[in-house]
C-alpha cells in the first residue's frame, strides 16, 4: 500500500486529524485490490470463488480466474449498443410471413458445399473448428480463392499469421494471381470498420480466439473476449448481409474451446476430424440451420491442398485381395449420405480379464453385443479378448451396425471369413431381434452400385422390388443370421 499523498499541512482547524483520516480512508479504498470472478469456460457462468465443478453446468476444472468488469463501464457499453440497435418489428403470425428459401453460393468445393448444405449464405455465421495443422486455414484459403474467382468480394483476417506467411501459403496451394483481399488484425473495432467499409460478400475469420475488444480488460481468447467478439461479428453479419467464418481452436479433448454459447450463437457448426499421418480429412456439420446436420465431406490433403474425394467408400474398405476371417462390410448414413464401412473383430485367447476394446464404435454396446451373442446364439467370448475397428478412422454412431459387429465377432471367433461381396446392417435388440435400419433402400442401392452382390439385411428392410446384381436374405433374427452366413461360407 503507497502512503497517503495528502500532505498534513492542508488540513487545518481543530477537524483537521479527523480530515486527513478521512482523506487517507478515501486514498485505500482508491487503491484496493481489483475484484476477480472465476467464468466457466463450458457455460461462460461466474462464480465469487474458484470451485473444482461448474455449479451451473457441473463441468470439472472449467472455472478460469479473471478481472471483474468495472460496473459503469458495463452499463454505459450496453446503453451505447442498444442506441445502435434498429427499432423492432412488429409482432405477426406465422402463416402471414412469406417463406422464402435462401438463397446460396457454391464455394467451388463439392464436398465443402455439401457440408454447408448447398453452399454458403448471405448473412450466415459459420463456425468451424478442429485440431491444430488439420488444414482449416488451407481449406478456407482455398474456397475463398474460388469465390473471389468467380466474382464476389472476399476479405481474409488474419490473427495468427501476418500477410507475407497467407500469402507464402497461397503459392505453395497453387493459388497464383489470387486477388482475395488480406488484413492481418486482431483489434475487434478496426475489424469491423473494414468490414463496413469494404463491404465484402465472405469473410474469414482466424481465429476467434486472437480478436479482442478494447471495452473488455480481460485477455483474448478469455471467455469474455471470445462472447463478447462473436456477439458484435454475428450482429455485423445480420445486419450487412456478409457471410462470416469464425476459426476456432479447439480443446485437448476435441471440442471447441470457449463458452458454449459460442456454438448456440452462430448458424452453422463445422468439426474436422481426421488422423494428421493419413491424408483424409473428414468435415461433419454438427448443427445447421440452412441445411441437414451431421452431414460430412471427405477430402484428401495433397500438395495442392485439399481436394474433394469423390467416392468416399473406397477410404472405409480395405483391399483385400481375398476375403479374411473377422470382416463384414456395412452400409451406414452420414447425414443423407451411404458410406461403405468395413468392420473388423478380432478374437484371441485372454487372460483372467479378458479385454473388450473398440475403436470407432461404443465400448459399451459391444458389451450388450457379447452379451447378446452368448444368449441367443451360443456364441461365448468370456475368456476371449475382443477387439472391434471402424476401419479408416470413421466414428459409426448409429446402431445398424450391430448386425456387422456380431457377425464379424463370430467370423474371427470360427476362423472363416464371410463370402466375397458380402455386406450386412441391422440394429439387434436384447432379445436377438433384428430391427430395421433407417432407409434401408438407399443403403441397398449404393452397395449394389460399388458391385456387393450378398446382402443380409433386416426384414422389415427387404425392398419389394428386387435389386439388379444384389442377393438379399433378410432376417428376423440373431440366430438364423448366422445359420445364414454359417451355409454361405
Amino acid at each position: 500500500m503507497q502512503a497517503c499523498p495528502v500532505p498534513v499541512d492542508d488540513f487545518n482547524g481543530t477537524d483537521c486529524q479527523a480530515d486527513l483520516t478521512w482523506a487517507r480512508g478515501q486514498y485505500t479504498r482508491c487503491m484496493a485490490k481489483e475484484k476477480t470472478i472465476y467464468t466457466c469456460t463450458e457455460c461462460g457462468g461466474i462464480s465469487p470463488k474458484w470451485l473444482g465443478k461448474c455449479p451451473h453446468c457441473n463441468a470439472w476444472n472449467t472455472l478460469i480466474e479473471s478481472v471483474a468488469e468495472n460496473p459503469g463501464a458495463v452499463k454505459n457499453r450496453y446503453s451505447t449498443q442498444r442506441q445502435g440497435l434498429a427499432k423492432a418489428s412488429d409482432v405477426t403470425a406465422l402463416a402471414d410471413i412469406e417463406a422464402t428459401d435462401m438463397s446460396r453460393t457454391p464455394t467451388g468445393h463439392e464436398e465443402l458445399d455439401r457440408v454447408l448444405g448447398g453452399g454458403i449464405v448471405e448473412g450466415g455465421v459459420v463456425l468451424i473448428g478442429g485440431d491444430p495443422g488439420i488444414g482449416k486455414s488451407t481449406l478456407l484459403l482455398q474456397a475463398l480463392d474460388s469465390l473471389q474467382r468467380a466474382g464476389l468480394n472476399t476479405l481474409y483476417v488474419t490473427g495468427e499469421e501476418s500477410g507475407a506467411q497467407v500469402a507464402l501459403r497461397s503459392r505453395r496451394l497453387g493459388l497464383d494471381g489470387s486477388q482475395v483481399k488480406v488484413m492481418a488484425e486482431i483489434q475487434l473495432d478496426k475489424i469491423l470498420a473494414t468490414l463496413e467499409a469494404t463491404q465484402p460478400a465472405v469473410a474469414v475469420i482466424d481465429s476467434i480466439q486472437t480478436v479482442y475488444s478494447d471495452l473488455l480488460t480481460s485477455a483474448p481468447g478469455s471467455v469474455a473476449q471470445v462472447r463478447e467478439c462473436a456477439a458484435h461479428l454475428t450482429r455485423a453479419a445480420k445486419s450487412s448481409g456478409v457471410c462470416i467464418i469464425l476459426v476456432g481452436h479447439v480443446t485437448k479433448d476435441g471440442a471447441l474451446a470457449g463458452p458454449r454459447v459460442l456454438e448456440h450463437m452462430v448458424d452453422t457448426v463445422l468439426y474436422f476430424e481426421g488422423d494428421t499421418h493419413s491424408s483424409f480429412r473428414l468435415v461433419r456439420a454438427i448443427k445447421n440451420r440452412f441445411g441437414a446436420v451431421n452431414e460430412i465431406g471427405v477430402f484428401a490433403m495433397t500438395e495442392k491442398g485439399l481436394k474433394g474425394v469423390t467416392n468416399p467408400s473406397a477410404m472405409f474398405l480395405s483391399q483385400h485381395s481375398e476375403p479374411v476371417p473377422g470382416s463384414c462390410v456395412m452400409v451406414t448414413l452420414e447425414g443423407t449420405r451411404p458410406l461403405l464401412v468395413e468392420i473388423q473383430a478380432l478374437v484371441d485367447d485372454g487372460g483372467p480379464n479378458p479385454r473388450r476394446l473398440s475403436v470407432g464404435l461404443d465400448r459399451d454396446r459391444l458389451a450388450m453385443l457379447l452379451a447378446v451373442l452368448h444368449r441367443h446364439a451360443g456364441v461365448a467370448c468370456m475368456d476371449q479378448d475382443v477387439f472391434v475397428n471402424a476401419v479408416g478412422g470413421v466414428r459409426i454412431s448409429e446402431p445398424a451396425a450391430d448386425l456387422a459387429v456380431m457377425l464379424a465377432i463370430a467370423s474371427s471367433l470360427r476362423g472363416k471369413a464371410m463370402p466375397k461381396g458380402f455386406l450386412a446392417f441391422g440394429e439387434v435388440g436384447l432379445a436377438g431381434e433384428v430391427r430395421p435400419a433407417p432407409r434401408g433402400q438407399e443403403r441397398l442401392k449404393e452397395a449394389a452400385k460399388l458391385g456387393f452382390s450378398v446382402a443380409v439385411v433386416p426384414k422389415a428392410n427387404a425392398p419389394k422390388k428386387p435389386i439388379e446384381g444384389l442377393t438379399i436374405h433378410a432376417v428376423e433374427r440373431i440366430e438364423e443370421a448366422l445359420d445364414l452366413v454359417r451355409s454361405l461360407q
